[in-house]
Formats: structure tokens, C-alpha cells, sequence
């Protein structure tokens, strides 16, 4: 097991290879504080929107991947809007301080056709803030991302494939070999 501290001072990152599901698997958990674009202290978490994501709310993205490719994804946050139904997708590349930095949902047969935006389709990782504002998700699918074509996680005003950009997370996904 490696574990070290990314680049911006509030993310950790723990990665795991051949400790996953079977011989050759991947694992890997990081996790992060929101901070607003341009804070003095930088984090791979960032809010656009600190009513829906506080700063300092806290966020947890792990992936597990079978050695035959087989992906699972779990959210974990605290700190966020009490009640409120937030929807979270894996995107295409890291965030950055303009809220469409991220790039689209990445899709594991990529289409612009709208019958192929679906959690099917999609890592979807939507979730309901509890009373003390956590929440919690998991997606699981057969398939495994595309090396360099899965690099955060975007949350949402809305569930589903709506709403605009809220908060994002750069995350160090692991791909199918």
C-alpha cells in the first residue's frame, strides 16, 4: 500500500494495487475539505457554491476495481445542506476555478444522444443530505474507465443529470488495463 499527500494540502490519497477484488485488483480512497477557486489554501475539492457545498465540508471518493475490470464507486460527504438532494457524476477531467473546467459525464460508451445519459451508462452518485448534512452513495457496474478519461467528481444542484455545478472533486481514478 502507498499513501501520500496530493498536491494541494487538503487531500489525502490512499491507493492499493493487487489489494482489490482478486490478484491485480486496484483500491483507492482519497479524500478532501472544500475550499472556494483561489483560496489561500488550495484543495482538490472546490466549491462554486458555499449555500449548497460549505467550505471545509468534507468529501470521500474510493474505487474498487476487479482484476477483470469490474468498477465500484462510493461517496462519502459531511458538512453539506441539510435535506438537500444533490446529484454527482464522474467527469471527464480535473476540475478548475471555472465550474465547466471538469468537462462532461464520462460514459462508458460515450454519446452525445440522450439515451445514453443514464446510471447505466454513467457512474451516478446521487444522494440526500441528512440532518447533519451527510450523505452517501455507491454505484457498482461491470466495466472500468477509460485510461486519462475519468478525473473528478461533479456534484450538482439537482439529482439525475440536472442542475448546474456546485462543488467538484479532482480524483486519481484508477482505469481497466
Amino acid at each position: 500500500m502507498v499513501a501520500g499527500i496530493c498536491a494541494g494540502a487538503l487531500a489525502a490519497v490512499v491507493l492499493a494495487v493487487g489489494s482489490g477484488d482478486g490478484a491485480g485488483g486496484y483500491s483507492m480512497r482519497t479524500d478532501a475539505r472544500f475550499a472556494p477557486p483561489g483560496a489561500f489554501v488550495r484543495s482538490a475539492a472546490l466549491t462554486y457554491d458555499t449555500e449548497l457545498v460549505p467550505a471545509a465540508a468534507w468529501i470521500e471518493v474510493e474505487q474498487r476495481m476487479t482484476s477483470g475490470g469490474a468498477t465500484s464507486v462510493r461517496l462519502r460527504v459531511a458538512g453539506m445542506r441539510a435535506g438537500h438532494r444533490y446529484g454527482v457524476h464522474v467527469h471527464e477531467k480535473p476540475c478548475g476555478a471555472d465550474p465547466d473546467a471538469a468537462g462532461g459525464h464520462y460514459q462508458h460508451e460515450a454519446s452525445s444522444a440522450a439515451h445514453h445519459v443514464t446510471a447505466e451508462n454513467e457512474i451516478w452518485l446521487d444522494f440526500t443530505a441528512d440532518e447533519r448534512g451527510a450523505g452517501e452513495a455507491r454505484a457498482r457496474h461491470s466495466w472500468g474507465f477509460r485510461q486519462g478519461e475519468a478525473s473528478s467528481v461533479v456534484l450538482h444542484e439537482k439529482p439525475g443529470s440536472k442542475g448546474g455545478r456546485v462543488g467538484c472533486f479532482t480524483v486519481p481514478f484508477g482505469w481497466a488495463a
